[in-house]
């Protein structure tokens, strides 16, 4: 009785261990409140697959949905550092947001995940990023922004499919962003934990 229910069990046991392995290493196209990801996508001539997605909240306020993509997917801020090729970061903002109070939320973001010798090697470019957004004025519900790292131009920000500012050059820059999500106090560990694909 004992080997029959296990023989019968076990086509199942194994359907259930595939369908909990397979997100690991196959991308999946989400939607979050309402704003859907793609699963792939492509950048500077290179295929990106949607490595996680998540609902960005404050005091129960839905803020943006942000979804994350990468050259393969990997489920550590390791090994996002160490890979290499472009990445894209992609936001919808869900509610109207000054640019000068969006923007400031990400520099307190950069503020948390970096010592003050780390902070002063960056100060210039967060200073341009940070004057590129607020010259936006305002960031409506439904923008997309797009933060891109492009390797051999840098970091680009685009509002829709429209560059903003220059590019702001080196990959340090651009991994000191991710922090702000992935670091070691991001702006939400559920967060974090959904864009590395363990939500």
């Amino acid at each position: 009785m004992q080997t029959t229910l296990h023989r019968l069990l076990r086509p199942a046991l194994l359907a259930a261990t595939l369908t909990v392995a397979l997100p690991a290493n196959t991308a999946n196209a989400a939607e979050v409140a309402g704003v859907h990801f793609d699963d792939k996508t492509s950048l500077a001539g290179s295929e990106l697959v949607l490595n996680g997605a998540a609902l960005r909240t404050r005091f129960m306020l839905k803020i943006y949905a942000i979804g994350l993509y990468l050259p393969r997917t990997v489920n550590s801020p390791e090994a996002i550092a160490g890979s290499s090729g472009p990445k894209r970061i992609q936001i919808t903002t869900l509610r109207d947001l000054g640019a000068s109070e969006f923007a400031d939320a990400l520099v307190d973001g950069l503020k948390r995940n970096h010592s003050e010798a780390e902070l002063a090697r960056l100060q210039p470019r967060i200073d341009d990023f940070r004057n590129t957004i607020v010259a936006l004025k305002s960031t409506p519900a439904g923008s997309q922004i797009r933060l891109e790292w492009l390797p051999g131009s840098g970091t680009r920000l685009s509002i829709g499919n429209e560059a903003r500012g220059k590019d702001i050059p080196g990959e340090d820059f651009y991994h000191a962003l991710l922090r702000i999500w992935l670091g070691e106090k991001p702006v939400d560990t559920d967060l974090k934990k959904a864009l590395l694909g363990k939500g």
